[in-house]
């Protein structure tokens, strides 16, 4: 049965692409939101005089509030109207980058962190099945990618502008520079989204529990560990990139948001090219891409003090990481045709946990242990992941 589709998409004879953007434009500032720790790691411990390993506890507490959030916030607003609890989520935003900006301990930090956790987890839930009521069904792929233009370009500007803007009007400035964002997102919100009452479909399905009622199916299970051992071994690692790369290739803060940029732009290449080995080699691919970063994250362990190796391989770093998530929500169509927000909550829900526990195991590592165990245990969980997406292909035929 394709019951969900098609009462979502007959709702929408026209195609509210201006509404498309401007949820486009809220993927941005949460992508920024959410990672820009990663490049103000340094500062942000310094001010409030915690280890880098308790600051990259920001990433994970996020992850944490994400996940509960994406499991229930489609039962628990079943009857809400989809644009009002955009609107809140967007308002929620706001709030949070100004408790970051203005926290003045580790407390109110976390609290700030937790916040934009609510907003991810709210958000990327209902994404394909916004997505599906502001555009006609042939048109769901096309508005789901400009969505993950959002996320690339995020990953491009946001975290050399986080350094740079660290550098510039501190690491506060920075965050409180995201408030403007959120206003301009909420405002373009309001004038360009249709009122999207909660169809009956959402409303029969509202159970607190049904989300996991798709854990019944084994390829689902499988394939769901495969994407939360990728997250967890990428984030274990990248969380502590400025660290590493500060105390042991010895870069400044300049060449730093340089590199940083790389990165991103790296990353930008490799969502914009992604599409095709996925559609000549869609499991292939996904198999390969951890292998990949576990290759890269060894490399880093050997030929973390030179830098033109460095630049080489977090560029490639970047190419794949960025990509590879692309990869992970093409399949959940192919896994959840006839309930998207159902699989779009449970990936959610696997991806912000993985993160949540890859930043927690990364900061524990690398405070304890340092670098080169921290970067180790990366590779290892990448590899398994890399297995449970062979698993994973051999289920779905």
């Amino acid at each position: 049965m394709n019951t969900q589709q098609n009462t979502l998409t007959t709702e929408t004879p026209e195609a509210y692409w201006s509404g498309v953007f401007a949820m486009t434009i809220c993927v941005f500032t949460l992508i920024a939101s959410e990672f820009m720790p990663v490049s103000l790691l340094t500062p942000i411990a310094d001010t409030l005089q915690i280890t880098n390993g308790m600051a990259g506890q920001g990433i994970a507490i996020s992850g944490a509030f994400a996940v509960v959030t994406s499991l229930f916030i489609s039962s628990l607003t079943a009857n809400v109207n989809r644009k009002a609890l955009l609107l809140l989520l967007t308002v929620i935003m706001g709030i949070s980058g100004a408790i970051i900006g203005l926290a003045a301990n580790y407390t109110m930090y976390m609290i700030g962190r937790a916040l934009i956790g609510v907003v991810i987890g709210g958000f990327w839930s209902m994404s394909a099945a916004i997505a599906m009521r502001l555009v006609p069904q042939d048109k769901v792929s096309k508005a789901l990618a400009v969505f993950n233009s959002g996320n690339a370009l995020a990953v491009v500007i946001a975290a050399p502008l986080g350094a740079y803007l660290g550098e510039l009007i501190g690491w506060r400035g920075a965050f409180l520079s995201l408030i403007p964002i959120a206003v301009i997102t909420f405002i373009w919100q309001s004038l360009s989204l249709p009122s999207m009452p909660p169809v009956a479909k959402e409303q029969e399905a509202a159970g607190i529990f049904a989300v996991f009622t798709q854990l019944k199916r084994k390829v689902v299970v499988v394939g769901m560990l495969a994407v939360g051992l990728f997250f967890l071994g990428q984030f274990s690692l990248y969380t502590y990139i400025r660290p590493f790369l500060e105390t042991v290739t010895g870069v400044e803060v300049t060449t730093l948001s340089l590199l940083l940029m790389f990165i991103g732009i790296m990353g930008f290449v490799g969502t914009m090219v992604i599409n095709i080995p996925l559609k000549h080699a869609f499991y292939p691919t996904l198999i390969l891409m951890p292998v990949i970063l576990a290759l890269i994250a060894l490399s880093l362990t050997l030929f973390g003090n030179l830098f033109a190796a460095v630049v080489m391989l977090l560029g490639v770093w970047g190419l794949v990481a960025t990509a590879a998530p692309v990869g992970w929500w093409a399949w959940v169509p192919k896994t959840f045709p006839n309930d998207a927000e159902a699989g779009g909550g449970l990936m959610v829900a696997i991806i912000q946990l993985s993160i949540a526990l890859g930043s927690t195991l990364g900061g524990v590592l690398y405070d304890l242990e340092g670098y080169m165990t921290t970067f180790a245990a990366s590779a290892l969980i990448l590899l398994v992941a890399s297995t449970l997406a062979v698993w994973t292909a051999r289920l779905s035929r």
